[in-house]
């Protein structure tokens, strides 16, 4: 039987998909899904995940954006901010995650 992180991995290998998507398929709370993502990043950036994945594979990211301005320089990719530090809007798209 897989672990939770392995079908992230799995997923995350067939598309890109945002913590929302995942929490969704997984029936998993969203903040719980972004901590598994921060692990499953670390796995695959050091060679591997365990399950089959090659050492040649990255883990990619779409940054959040605003929706209003625009502003995608957030620092960390892996969490869902709630405020754009330019205008403070809260209207942010949510980062994609996706392992090529």
């Amino acid at each position: 039987m897989e672990t939770t992180r392995q079908r992230i991995a799995d997923a995350l290998r067939e598309e890109p998909r945002t913590a929302d998507d995942l929490a969704e398929t997984l029936s998993l709370p969203t903040p719980v899904v972004y901590e598994h993502l921060d692990h499953v990043s670390r796995s695959v950036r050091e060679g591997g995940d365990g399950d089959g994945g090659g050492a040649d594979e990255e883990f990619l990211v779409a940054p959040p954006a605003c929706r209003d301005c625009g502003f995608d320089g957030f620092d960390d990719l892996v969490n869902e901010p709630s405020r754009c530090p330019e205008c403070k809007s809260e209207r942010i798209e949510e980062p994609a995650f996706v392992i090529r």
